[in-house]
């Protein structure tokens, strides 16, 4: 790549130019960010996962820039207006916008009162004006008069409406523009007309006449005022003080030239207030807020991607045998067993609540179901009747040993509905894949969420108005990084899960399961070669993410990459030891002197992080599940009362504040200026999805179902 572009990256990153080289290798040669953050740290400096990510961002992002730059030139050079300095300036760029401010003279345009002027024959007068050589711009312009040109003022109008093209096409007028609009201007809204007593526009009523500097304006506020915009409810506008605007443009225009006065400087004043007005103004608009929203989006996509990260990294309760409740009212409450790796055993329904109350009938079936299939934990879906299954499970009595949880149900419908569920099962309708789902998603949430698109699992923020190209890639960065940080069962992961490890991809995610289903379950890594389409790069790519327990090679349940396994079997060797008592054996590791063992390809860092994965081999990084129980006093939001302290779950968080479940319908808010006795600037430093915590109630709003939250005052 570019050295340009190499040293832009390296700066924005803060490393060194040589590792950002390095990273875009690794890309160039197929690499994956996972397999280059975990396994090619010497060759990168140690980058971690972030910056790989970053790196690779920028590379797509330049790589594109690359290709609109040589179609540009070329475009030029066929117009036969390329110059050298030209050529040299759109080369030596970085930002894309300078860039197209640099073809703007020369891209071809739809027909404007300057091409008009033009085709009348009236650009040697605009010339002349322009570089100062008339002395009477009004004497001049009748030379010109004739055909469409009826006067000196029909002359003069046509020249400064070409000049005020030129200004507008100017790339140094354009920056100093969206530099004073970025840092001084202000975005303001007002409803629309005939919306004030919209029902639908209500929910926008906090910005029917609001102001705000933009550089001040926070993403969330930024959002929801474009999405009201959008829907028709609110105008949306930037302004800034016309003298100002003017004052940086006739800077830009005179730089001191002296040679400009008298009436060639009045007749370019005058064309640069209607370039302004008329065309640098809605240009310059456009273009800055389309800027802040671009941040914006970026903003929410990285909240939204910290939510998934904490939602797809909750701790599992592992492989236990399981009976999961999808819970309902009048339609009674959906019951699965599924075994411990999670395939359905048995479904039925229970109608414990109102209107069928059939609680009798209800704890003789659970009972039951219990016994026959030696259930070990209940998952209760937290959604409509969750809180009354729960209560009527508790009440009932559990056999000792078995714990109840209850379980998100955001995204279950969703997939209970989606091609995958109806693959894998048929002959089942959507409720019971539903309960399935939830059951799965407490055995192991990243293996079932990872089924679910991520914009349907809760966690987001304005995901529907974001660029939604950025949202899908950032988000499927997101899942891949849990997983490969998690690591893949190799013999009981779904297609889903597979895909989504480092190298493999849906169609090789398929092949594997093929695989596995006509031949068993794999024996070792290195089975994995005979895969249909798994070559060499892809298993270097993937091996060290899947795990195989139990097999012949204890290392193939590891995250140690097999290139590395003669080297842990030398260390094991000297250590005079057999490879299974070096991998049990701390002490015998500790006397190892990693040095001996530095080679090409191999240094301190990699053999350090060889010891390290050895040492927490076959453990799961995500920690210990825990039961949670809301206030039992809290049955419904008429049951609050302003000073009550609750446990909440986090269910989500925003750019303003954290949503929590209290174990009722609606979800209380935590605003920003709550979550803490000092001042917050971003929620996501304070909080998490998942979080367990105790919150005062401030607020309640019977009528428009709000509860508000606090956690001053409280120690956490």
């Amino acid at each position: 790549m570019n050295k340009l572009y190499v040293d832009y990256i390296a700066g924005q990153l803060k490393i060194a130019s040589w590792q950002v080289e390095h990273c875009i290798s690794l890309f160039e040669e197929g690499a994956t960010v996972p397999f280059i953050s975990r396994y090619r740290k010497e060759r990168t400096g140690a980058m971690d996962e972030m910056q790989v990510a970053e790196t690779r961002h920028y590379f797509l992002k330049f790589t594109d820039l690359e290709k609109r730059k040589a179609a540009i030139i070329q475009s030029i050079e066929e117009q036969g207006k390329l110059t050298d300095e030209l050529r040299s300036s759109i080369e030596g760029e970085t930002d894309a916008q300078t860039v197209e401010d640099l073809y703007l003279p020369y891209r071809p345009k739809r027909r404007t009162r300057a091409s008009i002027a033009k085709e009348k024959g009236l650009e040697p007068l605009a010339e002349k004006i322009w570089n100062a050589q008339s002395v009477s711009p009004q004497s001049d312009a009748k030379a010109f008069i004739g055909g469409e040109v009826g006067s000196v003022d029909d002359a003069l109008a046509g020249a400064r409406d070409i000049i005020a093209e030129k200004i507008s096409d100017c790339q140094t007028v354009r920056s100093q523009l969206r530099d004073l609009y970025s840092r001084w201007g202000t975005i303001s809204s007002k409803v629309s007309k005939g919306k004030e007593e919209n029902e639908e526009a209500s929910k926008y009523e906090n910005y029917f006449d609001f102001s705000q500097k933009l550089d001040k304006i926070p993403s969330h506020r930024l959002l929801a005022m474009l999405r009201a915009a959008d829907q028709g409810y609110l105008s949306v506008k930037m302004e800034v003080v016309p003298e100002y605007a003017m004052e940086r443009i006739e800077k830009k225009i005179f730089d001191g030239k002296r040679r400009y006065s008298g009436s060639c400087r009045e007749e370019i004043i005058r064309a640069a207030e209607d370039s302004y007005k008329r065309l640098l103004h809605p240009s310059i608009e456009n273009e800055v807020i389309a800027s802040a929203k671009e941040k914006a989006d970026i903003e929410a996509i990285r909240v939204f991607g910290e939510n998934l990260r904490e939602l797809l990294l909750a701790p599992p309760v592992g492989e236990k045998r399981t009976l999961a409740i999808d819970p309902g009212f009048r339609t009674g409450c959906k019951v699965v067993c599924l075994d411990a790796q999670g395939n359905l055993l048995h479904n039925d329904v229970i109608y414990p609540h109102p209107p069928v109350n059939e609680k009798i009938a209800a704890m003789k079936k659970i009972s039951n179901l219990m016994e026959v299939y030696r259930i070990e934990v209940v998952a209760i879906g937290n959604g409509t009747a969750g809180r009354e299954t729960e209560a009527f499970i508790q009440k009932m009595g559990v056999p000792e040993g078995v714990r109840v949880y209850s379980v998100s149900e955001d995204g279950a419908s969703v997939y209970s509905a989606s091609d995958a569920a109806r693959e894998e099962f048929p002959d089942y309708d959507v409720t019971v894949r539903g309960a399935v789902s939830i059951g799965r998603r407490l055995m192991d949430p990243l293996a079932e969420l990872v089924k679910i698109d991520p914009k349907s699992i809760g966690v987001g923020q304005y995901q529907h108005d974001v660029d939604q190209v950025l949202l899908k890639s950032r988000l499927d960065e997101t899942v891949e990084s849990c997983v490969n940080s998690v690591g893949v069962n190799l013999n009981t992961a779904s297609s889903h899960l597979l895909s989504y490890v480092s190298g493999i991809g849906p169609a090789l995610a398929k092949n594997i399961v093929d695989y596995r289903t006509q031949y068993g379950p794999f024996s070792s890594r290195n089975q994995l070669l005979q895969v249909k389409r798994l070559g060499e790069k892809v298993f270097e790519q993937c091996a060290g993410f899947l795990r195989i327990p139990g097999a012949a090679n204890p290392l193939d349940n590891s995250a140690v990459h097999p290139e590395r396994y003669s080297l842990v079997e030398k260390m094991a060797s000297d250590s005079g030891v057999s490879l299974t008592d070096f991998l049990n054996s701390p002490e015998v590791r500790e006397n190892v002197d990693l040095k001996r063992y530095v080679c090409q390809g191999t240094g301190m860092i990699t053999l350090g992080d060889i010891m390290s994965e050895i040492a927490k081999r076959g453990r799961d990084p995500r920690g210990t599940i825990k039961v949670f129980e809301f206030s039992p006093e809290i049955r419904s939001i008429e049951d609050l009362r302003e000073g009550m302290v609750l446990p909440g779950i986090v269910t989500n968080v925003t750019a303003f504040g954290a949503f929590v479940d209290i174990g009722i319908h609606e979800n209380g808010l935590i605003h920003i200026s709550q979550m803490a006795d000092q001042y917050v600037s971003d929620p996501s430093k304070v909080l998490k999805v998942h979080q367990h915590l105790e919150a005062r109630v401030i607020s309640v709003d019977l009528q428009k179902k709000r509860i508000g939250l606090s956690l001053r005052g409280l120690t956490r």
